[in-house]
């Protein structure tokens, strides 16, 4: 999933050497006819996503078929794992992609697809227990011992406790506004590629440590926390986009037009599709692991006042 994006050219022609903020000439979809005909269609990417879905499909098929299904893998996380792909495949092959090489709020929106829709749909889908399922004995067992082994251990637990994820994640999507950084996606492929693949894993990274903190209630506390805050960063650099006094991305200002659009205004649009549409998502994932939180210090308390009754008591509430 990681190297899915191993391939994406956006037609970049060339660079206007007149411009010093790198005007690019961009070849894409200038109309809504055209759009609809255009489309993502890079090796890497299809590569990638059809390895993941068939893996995911053969994995989920042995399993139900082993222990019946619903077991193992529920329903509910094989639905999880199919809309988090459809999300991918719409921000990295539907014309949602081509049309971010012409417009800063269509690059907007399928970043946000990347980090809000498909990473947390991916991370609910518990993939990699059913890849494994999929691979040859010999593959997966190898794998479970590198996943095992103590080098491996150490990396994933310094990255993958909440603070860390969390720092990763604000890090990669700051940095890749810089808008230095964010045009070079529009003249190179391969930094086009690099960004998308550390947009999706750094969210990956974050909603996994969000998502799998169950184990005390101050893990819960965590992430309530992490996710509140990434809510507000996020939403403080997409007002700053919004409400920036010039054009912040200059490469667009030949393509915006052609959707009826000033450079300023597509920038605008970019910067509350950040703002509005993403924070709510981390807004209702926060109330989700507040409830969360309750339900657990509820449940805790159950259970120490269940430790401290009487034998009879106990031996009532297990019958």
């Amino acid at each position: 999933m990681l190297f899915a994006p191993a391939a994406m050219a956006h037609g970049i022609a060339h660079h206007d050497g007149d411009d010093d903020n790198v005007a690019a000439t961009v070849t894409g979809p200038h109309n809504w006819h055209e759009l609809w005909r255009t489309w993502g269609w890079e090796p890497g990417s299809m590569v990638g996503l059809a390895l993941s879905g068939g893996l995911y499909a053969i994995g989920l098929r042995r399993m139900w078929s082993a222990s019946g299904v619903g077991h193992g893998v529920a329903r509910w996380e094989a639905a999880c794992f199919a809309g988090g792909w459809c999300a991918l495949f719409v921000a990295l092959v539907s014309p949602l992609h081509p049309w971010g090489a012409v417009l800063f709020s269509a690059h907007m929106t399928q970043h946000e697809i990347l980090m809000l829709v498909a990473a947390p749909l991916l991370v609910l889908g518990t993939p990699m227990v059913v890849f494994l399922r999929a691979l040859p004995s010999p593959w997966a067992q190898l794998l479970a011992r590198l996943g095992n082994s103590g080098p491996w251990q150490s990396l994933w637990t310094s990255i993958s406790n909440p603070f860390a994820a969390f720092v990763i994640h604000g890090a990669i999507l700051w940095l890749w506004h810089v808008p230095a950084l964010f045009q070079a996606t529009l003249t190179n492929e391969w930094i086009h590629a690099l960004q998308h693949s550390s947009f999706l894993f750094s969210a990956l990274l974050f909603w996994w440590s969000v998502i799998h903190v169950k184990d005390r209630v101050i893990g819960y506390g965590a992430a309530v926390l992490y996710m509140f805050s990434t809510a507000l960063h996020s939403g403080i650099l997409g007002a700053l986009i919004t409400f920036a006094a010039g054009v912040w991305y200059p490469a667009y200002a030949k393509t915006t037009p052609w959707w009826g659009l000033t450079p300023m205004e597509d920038q605008q649009l970019g910067g509350l599709i950040m703002w509005v549409p993403a924070g709510i998502v981390y807004i209702i994932a926060g109330l989700a692991l507040v409830a969360g939180w309750m339900r657990e210090s509820e449940r805790r308390v159950q259970l120490r006042e269940l430790a401290s009754a009487p034998a009879s008591a106990r031996a009532e509430v297990a019958t």
